[in-house]
């Protein structure tokens, strides 16, 4: 088997650099926690797993080729984010709105001076487990992932030798280099926990991630 391995690398590199719902989802979640950062990186490459191995298999060709398939999978990771947008505007708001009650209630502190670091008393498993599925769904909806192993990963095979094989080898690097990047991503992350809790900062960075979801969701439904 031979495959053109710096091309590739090069193309997959250049992919994750690139900053998609995978990265938001990730980001964020590194920000309410390291778990739950690491969950959403493994939810994340998990989906990806999934991409792989129907592309391996021949199954996202038929979906790439029947529209109705692909514009069904793409209105449905669209609506996905525009939910997970929605819902991180709506909590901003709700912190806010309840911050503001509390200091008039009871004289409390100016912002900044009740910042802690967010989420540090959650259940550890509710954590992971809401962070993989974010990462997962994310991207197991995504089509453009699809696309990426029907379209690109052939381009780095080697025609007179299985491609199949050659597609799940390649897949698994692309998914190795993945958890690598994500981790390094979510130790980045996590040493802004405290300066992104503080209740101002937290509130903007919660708004402008949660319209960042809506704005791609809705720009991934005008496009199907």
């Amino acid at each position: 088997m031979s495959v053109d391995l710096v091309g590739f690398l090069g193309v997959v590199l250049v992919a994750y650099v690139v900053p998609g719902p995978d990265f938001l989802v990730v980001v964020r979640s590194a920000t309410e926690h390291p778990a739950k950062g690491r969950a959403a990186a493994l939810g994340a490459q998990t989906g990806l797993c999934v991409h792989m191995l129907a592309a391996a298999v021949g199954l996202s060709l038929i979906a790439a080729r029947s529209p109705a398939v692909y514009d069904t999978i793409k209105l449905l990771g669209a609506a996905y984010l525009v939910y997970l947008g929605v819902r991180a505007v709506l909590a901003a708001r709700r912190a806010a709105r309840e911050r503001d009650a509390g200091r008039e209630a009871a004289g409390g502190p100016a912002d900044g001076a009740d910042a802690r670091t967010p989420a540090e008393d959650g259940p550890v498993h509710g954590r992971w487990r809401s962070g993989f599925t974010q990462g997962f769904l994310t991207n197991v909806l995504n089509p453009k992932a699809a696309l990426f192993f029907l379209s690109i990963l052939p381009q780095f095979v080697d025609g007179g030798g299985s491609t199949s094989r050659q597609i799940f080898f390649l897949g698994t690097l692309d998914i190795i280099i993945g958890v690598a990047y994500w981790f390094a991503l979510v130790a980045v992350a996590a040493r802004l926990r405290a300066f992104l809790a503080r209740p101002k900062v937290r509130h903007r960075w919660e708004l402008t991630t949660g319209w960042l979801f809506i704005a791609i969701g809705i720009g991934v439904a005008a496009a199907a």
